[in-house]
């Protein structure tokens, strides 16, 4: 599986319609691309920021949906966004617990890895900290991604409201700093977002 992730900085009161137009004909043009296996959307309201993440079966077809799209996203982006930047991951790990209603939160770490420690990374995250993290009351579903060419990672995490998240920070930190004791990475950034949409994905 291979995920495409577009982050967005603009001015907060445009953020809700672009944020209606992804949802809607966003994720249907998506949908109609071969090989698309899932979409998130994720939204922070008061600074302004927009994360979108789609899912898809394989390189090719993440490759060849940025390229059929590219027009008409910047033609749904251009009301709000005065940044955007496009990531492509590697998902070594993931998994979805349940469908989530209209408070769900979802919380988003970027980490730098030495490149020769990306697969003990993953290893670790599968078989240490996920076994832990899976304990947390309203989990509802975690991934991890690596881009290898780039020696980076990110963990993003979904819950099933707000206080779910914010009571799992500690726990999470504790996770966090555990990996960290075994591997050779260092946390870039730390945010949390509102859960605008998010679809299943299959298991990996």
């Amino acid at each position: 599986m291979y995920v495409r992730s577009i982050y967005a900085t603009g001015d907060p009161a445009k953020l809700d319609g672009v944020a209606e137009a992804l949802r809607t004909e966003g994720r249907e043009l998506l949908s109609a691309q071969p090989g698309f296996r899932g979409m998130g959307l994720f939204a922070d309201r008061e600074l302004g920021k927009l994360l979108v993440g789609s899912w898809w079966e394989d390189d090719a077809s993440r490759q060849a949906s940025f390229e059929n799209l590219s027009k008409r996203r910047a033609e749904l982006m251009a009301p709000f966004a005065q940044t955007m930047t496009v990531d492509n991951w590697e998902a070594a790990v993931a998994r979805r617990a349940e469908d989530l209603g209209p408070s769900a939160g979802f919380r988003l770490v970027r980490m730098d890895v030495e490149q020769s420690d990306t697969d003990l990374l993953v290893d670790t995250f599968r078989d240490i900290s996920l076994p832990k993290l899976q304990k947390i009351p309203g989990l509802a579903g975690i991934s991890l991604l690596v881009d290898r060419d780039r020696d980076r990672a990110a963990v993003g995490a979904l819950y099933t409201d707000r206080d779910a998240l914010v009571a799992s920070r500690g726990v999470v930190a504790a996770v966090r700093g555990e990996a960290a004791a075994k591997v050779r990475v260092t946390t870039s950034s730390l945010e949390e977002f509102e859960v605008v949409l998010a679809t299943a994905v299959p298991h990996v």
